[in-house]
């Protein structure tokens, strides 16, 4: 089941099945593994998460602007912490209780951006 992150980038979160399923713990720690950067893995929450750092507030609402096109893109919505020069991007899947493949999907698109 589980793809690199050079194929999760690639995938669309709509040509996933409307019950996309939760993923167990081997396939959590393989997909955080291949995020670059690293995303943290939080059990109790049941969510990945990861702190961007900018120089300015700028730079990191012009992030955020590009978090909100990739959330409406894929219609999987993260939970945003914002701060001055800082912004804290979490992902889980509600409809499945967890950790699903579109959090890893969503997450690889995010790096990618980060790193324009």
């Amino acid at each position: 089941m589980t793809e690199g992150i050079d194929n999760l980038g690639a995938q669309q979160c709509s040509d996933l099945p409307a019950d996309d399923l939760v993923l167990d713990q081997k396939d959590i720690i393989h997909l955080g593994q291949d995020l670059n950067p690293p995303w943290q893995f939080n059990a109790e929450e049941n969510s990945i998460s990861y702190t961007y750092s900018f120089k300015n507030y700028y730079q990191t609402m012009a992030f955020v602007n590009v978090i909100a096109q990739v959330a409406h893109q894929q219609d999987h919505h993260p939970e945003l912490t914002v701060s001055y020069n800082r912004c804290t991007v979490s992902y889980t899947t509600h409809s499945v209780g967890g950790l699903s493949k579109k959090d890893f999907i969503c997450a690889a698109k995010i790096n990618a951006a980060q790193n324009l």
